[in-house]
């Protein structure tokens, strides 16, 4: 029998079952909730994932942190980034104040929202697609010929992901 609970409570199962597991559909989501007395309909799921913000990486439902800020302090948060670069950077340019960012298809937005609420100082934001993220670095160039904010920030990237350096 199905109980009746709260948009917070749905959403907060949700988010626990795809941490939780590895989550591959919208139906194997409402059968995991249907078994816990949570019965969705398929749009109301699809709006909750909406919501969620989730996306499907690899095949598998993925929720980026909650909040606005970041959840950690700057010094503790590069080493989930490190992670998500390695796993899914597959390379970098920059131009100016910018790096654009190449994923696989589908991993940008994650991969954004991870940048994005990392915190980092010379970071003012992303701008994801569905493969590539565009990061916009605080400082404009260099007139003296030093490297730019974006070369300076592609460097570090690129070292975290542990790939040969910005294509140029």
């Amino acid at each position: 029998m199905s109980t009746p609970v709260s948009k917070a409570a749905r959403h907060d199962r949700i988010a626990g079952l795809i941490r939780g597991s590895a989550v591959r559909s919208q139906t194997e989501l409402a059968e995991l909730l249907a078994a816990d007395g949570i019965q969705v309909t398929q749009a109301t799921l699809s709006r909750d994932l909406e919501e969620l913000r989730a996306v499907k990486v690899r095949g598998e439902y993925l929720i980026p942190e909650d909040g606005e800020r970041a959840l950690r302090p700057a010094e503790e948060a590069p080493t989930r980034l490190i992670r998500l670069l390695r796993e899914l950077l597959t390379g970098v340019d920059c131009s100016g104040n910018l790096v654009v960012l190449r994923t696989p298809p589908g991993a940008a937005q994650f991969l954004a929202s991870a940048i994005d609420r990392t915190g980092l100082p010379d970071i003012v934001g992303t701008i994801a697609g569905d493969d590539t993220i565009m990061v916009v670095a605080r400082e404009a160039p260099d007139p003296h010929g030093r490297p730019t904010a974006g070369e300076v920030l592609a460097a570090k990237l690129t070292e975290w992901a542990h790939l040969d350096g910005p294509s140029k």
